[in-house]
C-alpha cells in the first residue's frame, strides 16, 4: 500500500454549493433531543415541496451526501443531519442515537412537511432500520435499556413515523459488519500481534494469496474461521460486561458509605481497544459469494496494513459503545431483524462492486422486507457508489434516477 493511499474519511462527498440547482437555499438548525443533547440539521430546499427526504448516519458529516443534489433535481427538499456522535463512535450507543433521529424528524413536522423518506445509506440504514422499528412499536414495548444497560427513554419518546424508507448499499449493521470482519486469530486481547497458526487468514498453508486471483479457503477452513469469529465477539461481550459491572458495582458502594476508591472505579468509564477487525474473508476470496467487487476491503488491498494497522472498524470504544454497537451478537441494530419492521413503501439499492454490503446479505435484507411495496435495483459501483473503473458510469447517477422515479411515483412533491 502507498504511503499516499487514503486509509479513511468518508468518501460521500462529491458536490460544493456551486453544482446545487440555483434555486436551492439551505437553512442550518441546532436541535435539541429529548435528553438535551445538541444536534445539527441542514435543510436543503430547491422549491415548494410537501416531502423531505433524510439522510443520516450516526457517525458521519453527511451535509454534502452525493444524492443531495440529485433529489434537488427533482424539486424535493433533502434534510441532512449529525448524531451527537458524529466524527466518533467511541460512545455510540445506537438506542440513544435513536434520540437524535426523532428530534430531526419532529422538526420536520413541525416546520410543515407532511411527508417523510428516510434515505439510509451504509451505516444509516441500521440506524434508521432500528428507528423505524422502534417508532412503529407501542411506547411500551420498546426498548427501555440499551445492551449495556443504560435507559434509553424510548417509552416516553415521541417518535415520527416515515411514509417511505429508501436503503442505498444497506450493510446490516455495524456489528454484523464486524463479526464478519473480526479476526478470531487473536490469541490475547492485550497482544495485538498474537495469533494462532490454524486461524491464520493470512497464511498460505490457509489458502491466503495475494495478487490479482485472490485467496481460496477451503470450506473447513471457512467454517472453523466463521465460528470462531463468533467465540472471540462473545469473549468480548463477557469483557464489556465485566467492566459494566464493576463500574456499577463501584458505584453503588460510593453511594452507600464506600471508601475514595469506590468513587475513582465508580468515575472511572474505561474503554477497549479491539484490534484486528479487517478480516472478512469475502475481500480476499472473491470466490466466496461472488461479485464484481475487486480484492481487498473497503480501508486498502493490503490486509497486513489494515488488520494490524490502526486504521479499523471498533478499534476503540466504551464497553456500553461495544455492546450497542459493535458486537454482532448483542447490537440490535441489525437490519436482518429490524427489516421485519419496514412496512411502508420500500427501495432498495445496491452496488455490483461493494466490498462491505455482499449479494447474499441484500437477498437477505430484501426477503426479510414485509411491505407490499418493496423495489430492488443494482447499480455498477463500489460501496460509494464510485465506478469500478475508467470509463463507466458512477453507479450513483443510476441510484439518483431510480430514486427520483420511484418518489415521483409514489410521494409527488408538490
Amino acid at each position: 500500500m502507498s504511503e499516499r493511499e487514503a486509509t479513511a474519511g468518508f468518501r460521500n462527498a462529491g458536490w460544493t454549493m456551486g453544482q446545487l440547482p440555483e434555486s436551492t437555499q439551505v437553512t442550518v438548525h441546532a436541535l435539541r433531543t429529548a435528553d438535551n443533547a445538541a444536534v445539527n440539521g441542514f435543510l436543503y430546499t430547491a422549491g415548494p415541496s410537501n416531502v423531505v427526504a433524510c439522510i443520516m448516519h450516526p457517525r458521519e458529516f453527511l451535509a454534502s451526501h452525493y444524492l443531495v443534489p440529485e433529489l434537488l433535481k427533482a424539486g424535493y427538499s433533502v434534510f441532512t443531519q449529525t448524531a451527537r456522535s458524529v466524527g466518533s463512535d467511541l460512545r455510540l450507543e445506537h438506542e440513544i442515537a435513536l434520540l437524535d433521529v426523532a428530534a430531526g424528524l419532529s422538526f420536520l413536522r413541525q416546520a410543515g412537511f407532511g411527508t417523510i423518506v428516510l434515505i439510509g445509506n451504509s451505516g444509516g440504514a441500521s440506524l434508521y432500520g432500528l428507528y423505524n422499528q422502534q417508532s412503529l412499536r407501542a411506547p411500551e414495548n420498546r426498548h427501555r435499556q440499551t445492551p449495556g444497560g443504560r435507559p434509553t427513554g424510548l417509552p416516553t419518546l415521541d417518535m415520527p413515523q416515515a411514509d417511505g424508507v429508501i436503503l442505498v448499499s444497506p450493510h446490516p449493521g455495524q456489528g454484523v459488519v464486524l463479526l464478519n470482519g473480526i479476526d478470531p486469530s487473536v490469541v490475547e486481547e492485550t497482544d495485538p500481534l498474537s495469533a494462532d497458526p490454524a486461524l491464520d487468514f493470512l497464511d498460505p498453508a490457509n489458502g491466503y494469496r495475494a495478487g490479482p486471483e485472490g485467496a481460496r479457503y477451503p470450506a473447513a477452513f471457512v467454517e472453523r474461521f466463521r465460528a470462531a469469529q463468533r467465540a472471540r465477539v462473545a469473549r468480548l461481550d463477557a469483557v464489556a460486561r465485566d467492566l459494566i459491572a464493576r463500574r456499577r458495582s463501584a458505584r453503588t458502594r460510593a453511594r452507600n458509605g464506600g471508601d475514595r476508591a469506590d468513587r475513582i472505579l465508580g468515575a472511572h468509564g474505561g474503554a477497549m481497544t479491539i484490534w484486528r477487525t479487517d478480516a472478512d474473508l469475502r475481500c480476499w476470496d472473491p470466490t466466496l459469494d461472488p461479485s464484481e467487487r475487486p480484492i481487498g476491503s473497503i480501508w486498502s488491498n493490503d490486509p497486513y496494513a489494515t488488520n494490524y494497522g490502526v486504521v479499523g472498524f471498533a478499534r476503540f470504544c466504551t464497553p456500553e459503545a461495544w455492546l450497542s454497537t459493535w458486537s454482532g451478537l448483542a447490537s440490535r441494530a441489525n437490519l436482518f431483524e429490524t427489516a421485519g419492521a419496514l412496512e411502508q413503501p420500500v427501495l432498495l439499492i445496491e452496488y455490483t462492486g461493494d466490498q462491505v454490503v455482499f449479494p447474499a446479505d441484500v437477498d437477505a435484507m430484501y426477503e426479510a422486507i414485509p411491505a407490499g411495496d418493496k423495489t430492488r435495483h443494482r447499480f455498477s459501483g463500489d460501496h460509494h457508489g464510485q465506478p469500478l473503473e475508467a470509463g463507466r458510469e458512477a453507479g450513483r447517477d443510476g441510484a439518483g434516477r431510480a430514486i427520483r422515479a420511484w418518489l415521483a411515483d409514489r410521494f409527488p412533491r408538490a
